[in-house]
Formats: structure tokens, sequence, C-alpha cells
């Protein structure tokens, strides 16, 4: 129990030292878009995204690593997962994520996650040419995080995330590192109540340089052309704040599952996310969520509207047992989450567990 104060402290030590608490408070929208990597904040996975990631408290195995890194604590010995985003559907955005949990002795885990976002072919346009005719460029966004997670306790988990991100296009990049951390809580005489906690994003400044920043220009007086590099102004990183609670109801053959969750965001408004999920016989799983923030039943063209995402989100997943002795299962998972203006985000993925 003294380890697990120390590790708390430092947690929120490290929080204190590397953001500033306005920004993990805030949830200013005079702020929104003054903050870069916002891919962080997108949920890459078929399974916690169909509820609104609203199950920070619950959540378990491999796809805790995004919305609380404490959960892959609960990973019994390997997981596997692959997972396709057609985000913002009709605008040709595709996020292509792995993950692999392995336990490491009777409480360590030890989990890695990438996320690749592809936006496809855009036209190469300039100010003498804005109709392009001159080629295409792809930005490539890559995240890369690295996690462990351990039981302190049958009621306590603690995890961190070492997150590289790295943002290019041909003549340009940028690359930073953050740190994720999280606690869950569980109590309860049939473990059914659960409490999370949640520090994300959390990093140094980052940066773009190369030569993209460079041109050739004439300075008065002279004759010859001179290379000229542009300064460009450092972004933070898009940090935030999850809180959340569950309760599960526990039925002879199914459970049914009530989360909630409240996100403070450095850069964008805060949200309040609720939840719920049912299972039979953990075969077949449907969840459904409902996001809230200020704004958000407005019109997308209205000045207080600032996300493309409506709010309501939806999905399910089929279990099938491979193996009961080893608790080997297959899982195929989906997520459906509505938008403005296009036809809604599509998740899909496929899991092992064995």
């Amino acid at each position: 129990m003294k380890n697990f104060y120390r590790y708390l402290v430092a947690l929120i030590l490290a929080g204190l030292l590397m953001a500033p608490i306005p920004d993990l408070l805030a949830g200013n929208k005079d702020r929104s878009g003054q903050s870069g990597a916002s891919e962080l904040l997108i949920n890459p996975w078929a399974r916690s995204s169909g509820w609104g990631t609203a199950n920070i408290a619950g959540v378990k195995g491999l796809e805790a690593i995004f919305a609380n890194v404490a959960g892959i604590a609960f990973t019994q010995r390997t997981d596997l997962i692959f997972a396709n985003t057609d985000w913002l559907r009709g605008a040709d955005i595709n996020l292509m994520s792995f993950g692999f949990a392995q336990r490491i002795g009777p409480a360590g885990v030890l989990g890695l996650s990438v996320m690749s976002m592809n936006f496809g072919d855009i036209e190469i346009r300039e100010v003498d040419l804005p109709e392009g005719g001159i080629g295409t460029y792809s930005p490539n966004l890559l995240n890369i995080g690295l996690a462990y997670a351990k039981a302190f306790s049958n009621s306590i988990y603690g995890g961190m995330t070492f997150k590289i991100i790295s943002e290019s296009i041909s003549d340009a990049s940028a690359q930073g590192i953050a740190i994720d951390a999280g606690i869950q809580y569980v109590t309860g005489e049939q473990e059914n109540v659960k409490f999370g906690i949640s520090l994300r994003n959390v990093g140094p400044k980052m940066k773009f340089t190369g030569d993209g920043f460079s041109l050739r220009a004439m300075i008065p007086g002279q004759d010859n052309l001179f290379s000229m590099n542009q300064r460009s102004v450092a972004f933070e990183l898009p940090a935030q704040l999850n809180i959340g609670a569950s309760y599960d109801f526990l039925f002879e053959r199914s459970r049914f599952t009530v989360a909630g969750a409240f996100t403070s965001n450095s850069f964008t408004k805060d949200q309040v996310t609720l939840g719920g999920e049912y299972s039979f016989r953990d075969y077949v799983q449907l969840r459904a969520g409902y996001t809230y923030e200020s704004g958000i039943e407005k019109d997308i063209e209205d000045e207080d509207r600032s996300n493309a995402l409506k709010g309501p989100s939806a999905g399910f997943s089929v279990q099938v047992p491979l193996n009961k002795e080893k608790g080997s299962v297959f899982a195929v998972d989906y997520s459906y989450r509505h938008t403005d203006h296009f036809n809604g985000t599509h998740s899909i993925g496929v899991s092992f567990s064995f």
C-alpha cells in the first residue's frame, strides 16, 4: 500500500509540473484550435468508442490503453487487437490501429499500441496555382504507446503510458512525447462498483521543422538569392483529465453496466458522457452512449458549435470462446459515432485473448 501512495503522489506531481493547472481545468472554448496533435483525442478502438468512452472507471484489457491505462492490468495472459476507423465517413480519413498486451509476472502487464492516421493524397495548391495540378502530398500521423499497469491490491490498479508522437509531410515534420497515467478502484460485495481517473497527453510542446519553412529571396541591395528560414510556432498537446464511475447490475446469465465520465479538456469544451452496456453470457454485448458538451445540440454552422461529432454513439461485440480451459476468446467489435455533414464515424476491430 505504501508503494501505491508513492505512485499516486508521483503521478499528481508529474501532472502539476508538466501541465499548468489552468490548462487542465479550463475547458475554455476560446482556446479551441490552439493546441496540436489533436489525433491524440480520437479513440481508435471499436469496443470502448461504442459508448462514447464512458467507462473510464471499468474499462478492461488492451483497449484501456486509450481511456484509462490502469485497465490493462486486468489482462489475463495475452491480448491482440486490430482496428480500422473510417473517421468522418466521406472525408477519406482512415485510422489503422494495432495493440498488444502481455502479462509479466503475477501483477504486472506490459502493453504496446500503434495508431496510424491516413488522409490519402491531397492536391498541392500554391498562391500562384490555387487550382493545383502540380502533384499531391500525403500527411502521416503516427502515435506509438508503451504502457505498464499493475494490480496494487484486489481493489486498486494503476498504470502509465509513454507515447511517441510523429506528424509529417514531405518537407516538414514534428516529433513529441507525452505521458498518460490512470488509476482504477474496484469495490462492492461483487466488485461491481468502480471509480477511475486518468490524466492524458501530458508533455512538452511540439514544433514543426524542415525544408518546408525555407525560401529563397532577394535582399535589397544584393544581386544573389539567399535562403531564408521561417520560424514555426511551438504548440501544446491537448491534455485532458478524465473522472468516471460505473455500476454493474449482475444477473444469472447477463450483466448491465451503467457508466458516466467527466472530461476536462485543456483546449476544447469540457464533456460529460453517459453510457450503458448489456452483456449476455459474455457472448453478445450491446452498448450505447451520449456525449454532451456546450452547444452540441446547435447547428454545425452555429458559432457555439465546435465539434463535428453530434453526441450519440452505439456499438456491439460478438465473442466466441476458443478454449474454455485457457480462457481464449476471439471477438469482433463495431461502433458508430453520429456526426453532422458526414456519414458518421465507423470503427471495426477484431481481438484475440489467449
